[in-house]
Parts: structure tokens; C-alpha cells; sequence
């Protein structure tokens, strides 16, 4: 991509292809800049990456992404190329033509594994969407057009891993197991781990204890990247206008923090109304409509290794509960959660949780042989 005039139709290509379904919700232009943007988005410290636009008589009809994150590949000890930001008009021989632009780009570099799509980590927005169509994406995650499947896997892309959202209502709480109110309630008299609401006047503070435990229980998983400390200060800037004490928790052994959940209301539902931008009357919709969100998205909720024997995990999952009955906010969906991961999605039974979309990420071995199904 030669310019900034086609970085902004690479921006905009879904306000075309999704302008007569009514599920898609626009992402903010201004967000969506800065994270494409190369001097601006810390991920490019450790990344590479190209950005591909396909036309049809001069008018964008489809877009991808490769990307190269060198620190990913250092952590897990692999040699992956991903691709990510893929939208294509209803055309196979269109997306065949993005995705074999982005496998030669990969291949060039000397990858030896396509995956995707990731917009551009586990960190971001990622997986395509493969059930789940009739519900409308919560925020930071996709929507995605059903045709796309097909497409993905007629070009050879095997699926590497399904990632799941579940559904919780606050009418759930009279299911749940006996047993996650037991852990519950021995938190603190048995293991002397304290669990209070995040502080957001000391909120610098609370993100890095956050992110610290972030890293720590979730560098096991499939695809997961470390934040780096500017990542991190992106990620406390972007989160504090949307942070409500009433669904964030430090988990803590003195002075030490040891669990971590962090959930979103879903602006999604505001977002939708403002077309992608703010200014100059987004702010208006933004303001009026805040009170009448009323569900919830759990951004991530993890404990420290050595204390995931202490029943934090069920505190957490009870103060959702409880702040369920004080908010406006009634419900709310999960994740996601790898399908590998066991202790959580047995968690979510354990509430009477409901799987209501499956996003997969894909991969192709770049020696062209299919992956064998997970």
C-alpha cells in the first residue's frame, strides 16, 4: 500500500461490504488509524507488516493484511507469518487472489506457517466468526460475513484453533454449582487473598498490576504474546474512558497482586449509532446512551499459576453476580476462551454458561501440506 489515501480505503472497505447487514457495527476510524498506523502502534517495535487492497474497476473489493511479530515467535520458539484484517466482496477468486498475497509476502520472509486471521494478535481482535451470525458482535470483536468461511477454507487454511464466547444471565446465578459459592467464601479466611474493586483514581497503577497478571496466567496459551511496557501504556490509555469500578477486581495476598478481572460494558451498542466517528455529534449519542447498555463483555479474568487452587477464580465469578443485581447491566458473554482451556470452560458449566459464538483462527503450513484438525 503506496499511501494514505489507500490506507484509508483499506480503513473504510467494511462500510461497503457490510452496508446492508444489520449486525455489523462500525469501529471507530479514529482507533482503527491508529492501530494500522506504523509510528504509532507499539505492536510494530517487534512486527512487521503489509497492508493489500483488491479492485474491481477502481473501487476497493476486498483487503488483508501479513504481518511478521518477531516477539511472538521468540516466545513460543516458531516461525509463523500471520494475516489478519481480511474482508472480501462475495467472490472466490478475490479472496484467493488476498490470501495468496499475503502467503507469498509470508513466504518471502521465510515463514513456514500461515495463521489467521489476527487483527494482529491474541491481543487484539482475531479469529474469523463461524457461528454466531445472529448475534450482534460485543466490543473489540469482529462480525463477520458467513461466505468467508467457505472462502478461507477453499484456499487450504485448516483450522489451528476454535475460540468460544459464552453467555451468562444474571437468572444464571440460581444454576450455579453450590460449590463456586463454597471456594467463594473461603478466599480470604483460608488463603488471605482480598479481593476489592480497581481503584480508577489510581489507575496507571491498577492496569500494571492488571497486565502483570495478565502476562503471568495466560503465557501457557496457545498464540499468546507478552505485552511490552508501551503496549501496556496503550492499553491503560485506551481502557480508562471505558473503565467501570463496578466490573473491575484486584485480587491481593498483601501486597501482592495475584488476580485480575476485567470487564467491559458492551459500547458496542453506542458505537453502532455513531458510524465510526465522534465528531462532531458521536459524542452526544456516546453520553445519552451509556446508561442503556445493558450487557457486558469479560475482557480477561486470570489468576497467577500458584494460586489457582484458592478458589480466587470463583470470587471473581460471584462479585460478576453481584454487580449484575446493582447495575443495569443483566448479562453479559465470556471470553473468549480457547477451546483447550479447560479450567475455564469447565468454569462456565459450572454457571450454567451457554456457547453462543465460535470465532477460529486458521493456519496453513507453508510447506503445503494441510494442518490435521485440532
Amino acid at each position: 500500500m503506496r499511501s494514505r489515501r489507500e490506507l484509508m480505503r483499506f480503513i473504510k472497505l467494511p462500510w461497503r461490504l457490510y452496508r446492508n447487514e444489520p449486525h455489523w457495527v462500525p469501529p471507530l476510524i479514529s482507533a482503527r488509524k491508529r492501530h494500522l498506523d506504523r509510528d504509532r502502534n507499539p505492536f510494530f517495535q517487534h512486527a512487521e507488516a503489509e497492508y493489500f487492497l483488491a479492485w474491481r474497476e477502481g473501487e476497493p473489493v476486498g483487503r488483508i493484511s501479513a504481518h511478521v511479530d518477531h516477539r511472538l515467535n521468540e516466545f513460543h520458539g516458531t516461525n509463523w507469518g500471520q494475516f489478519g484484517f481480511f474482508e472480501s466482496e462475495e467472490n472466490f477468486d478475490t479472496a484467493n487472489e488476498l490470501l495468496a498475497a499475503a502467503e507469498a509476502w509470508l513466504r518471502a520472509r521465510g515463514k513456514d506457517n500461515m495463521v489467521g486471521p489476527m487483527d494482529f494478535t491474541t491481543n487484539h481482535e482475531c479469529g474469523l466468526l463461524v457461528e454466531g451470525f445472529e448475534r450482534r458482535p460485543q466490543i473489540l470483536e469482529n462480525w463477520h460475513h458467513p461466505y468467508y468461511a467457505a472462502m478461507i477454507d477453499s484456499y487450504g487454511l485448516g483450522k489451528a484453533m476454535d475460540l468460544l464466547k459464552w453467555e451468562l444471565h444474571i437468572s444464571d446465578r440460581e444454576k450455579m454449582l453450590p460449590v463456586l459459592f463454597e471456594l467463594a467464601e473461603k478466599v480470604e479466611p483460608e488463603h488471605g487473598v482480598h479481593v476489592r474493586p480497581m481503584d480508577k483514581h489510581h489507575f496507571h497503577h491498577e492496569v500494571r498490576a492488571f497486565m502483570d497478571v495478565y502476562n503471568a496466567a495466560w503465557e501457557k496459551n496457545w498464540a499468546f504474546v507478552p505485552l511490552t511496557d508501551s503496549e501496556l501504556e496503550l492499553y491503560a490509555r485506551e481502557l480508562k474512558p471505558i473503565l467501570d469500578e463496578n466490573w473491575a477486581w484486584v485480587a491481593e495476598k498483601g501486597e501482592e497482586v495475584v488476580g485480575a478481572a476485567l470487564t467491559i460494558p458492551d459500547y458496542n451498542q453506542i458505537l453502532r449509532r455513531v458510524n465510526g466517528r465522534l465528531l462532531p455529534f458521536g459524542w452526544v449519542h456516546f453520553l445519552r446512551a451509556r446508561k442503556e447498555i445493558d450487557s457486558v463483555r469479560v475482557f480477561a479474568l486470570g489468576v497467577k499459576p500458584e494460586y489457582q487452587h484458592t478458589g480466587v477464580a470463583a470470587k471473581f465469578y460471584v462479585e460478576h453476580f453481584n454487580s449484575a443485581a446493582r447495575t443495569p447491566q443483566k448479562w453479559g458473554e465470556m471470553g473468549w476462551i480457547l477451546e483447550t482451556n479447560t479450567a475455564m470452560n469447565r468454569g462456565m458449566e459450572a454457571m450454567n454458561g451457554r456457547i453462543v459464538k465460535r470465532y477460529r483462527v486458521y493456519e496453513k503450513p507453508l510447506s503445503g501440506q494441510r494442518p490435521t484438525e485440532q
